[in-house]
């Protein structure tokens, strides 16, 4: 994975804050544990210096160098047994005063045989979500608080089909995928009018994902499709090169959101540009959610067969039907 400069610098400053209130904690059991107990500080001051004198020992070549290092050994062993015997007594558990680490592969420094630690790998594709994405603008948005008494519970004369019933699948489909996400999740087509909830439960769905540590893009049609023509006719220019790596996000990232498909002003440059995409994150194993309000006799006369194609073979559609929720909460 290329990592981006930047974000990778915020990641490891977040690295840092973690290291630091783990050093903070640890000391503050420190010295609550030698306050009650002051032995128990004399004793571990005591390891330390053995390990100094086991060193002096090791490079000395004395002759009786196996028998002084027997004996340093033995009473390493009487006051470890004594230290147990301290933290039960000031009723501390045995690991009270061991090193704290976030991450025990490697233990917060970020490096791991040779490479990035998952852990700062997972705190860079948050960095990556907080770039890209403006979809959770609330803060608060939560499988938890989608209302589905907001959707009627008798049938639609149109649809046939009883839209709190139909709601409340499609929502717990959305809740499996963000719960389940890995490379084996389906694509997802969130299909229905405007003001169904469908931008709603993306967000709740992108909050799980990305606290799971996966890297998560949100772009409207409009803005993903015009950041693709920006990279392509302006470059050598700053603008342009910020075009190229954010649309090198919306491919590699893990996941990608692409909102309100059909709003955008359709040209042979937005076709191409969203067939790249789609077609790009399919061939990567990368997954991709599609909101549209369009139907799919809507999306095969506005958009190349190519387009649909891969739309209709490789995206699980969820249905969202019911009435607008923003003119219900108005009271229209």
């Amino acid at each position: 994975m290329a990592y981006d400069g930047k974000l990778l610098a915020r990641a490891r400053d977040e690295l840092d804050k973690i290291r630091g209130a783990n050093l903070a904690e640890q000391q503050r059991r420190r010295a609550l544990a030698y306050t009650r107990l002051p032995e128990l500080e004399s004793l571990d001051a005591a390891l330390r210096s053995q390990m100094t004198e086991l060193v002096r020992l090791t490079v000395s070549r004395r002759p009786d160098l196996k028998e002084r290092i027997e004996e340093l050994k033995g009473r390493n062993l009487n006051m470890q047994r004594r230290r147990l015997e301290l933290l039960k007594l000031g009723g501390f558990a045995p690991d009270y005063l061991d090193e704290i680490y976030s991450c025990p592969k490697c233990r917060d420094t970020g490096i791991y045989r040779g490479g990035v630690c998952s852990c700062l790998d997972r705190l860079y594709n948050r960095e990556l979500t907080k770039e890209l994405g403006t979809l959770m603008r609330r803060g608060d948005e939560s499988f938890e608080k989608f209302d589905l008494s907001l959707y009627p519970n008798t049938p639609d004369p149109v649809k046939h089909v009883v839209p709190r019933e139909t709601m409340a699948l499609s929502c717990a489909a959305c809740r499996r995928f963000a719960e389940n996400f890995s490379q084996t999740s389906p694509n997802l087509l969130l299909q229905g009018g405007t003001g169904l909830g469908k931008t709603y439960l993306s967000a709740c769905i992108a909050r799980v994902v990305a606290d799971k540590g996966f890297s998560v893009c949100y772009e409207s049609a409009s803005a993903a499709l015009d950041c693709f023509e920006t990279a392509k006719f302006s470059r050598d220019t700053e603008e342009g090169e910020a075009a190229a790596l954010r649309t090198r996000r919306m491919q590699d990232c893990d996941l990608m959101i692409l909102d309100d498909l059909g709003t955008e002003m359709v040209t042979p440059m937005s076709q191409s540009a969203l067939y790249t995409l789609i077609n790009t994150r399919l061939v990567k194993g990368k997954k991709t959610i599609i909101s549209t309000n369009l139907s799919d006799d809507q999306l095969q006369k506005k958009y190349t067969p190519q387009i649909c194609s891969r739309i209709a073979g490789e995206f699980t559609a969820l249905p969202f039907v019911g009435r607008d929720i923003r003119l219900i909460k108005k009271g229209g």
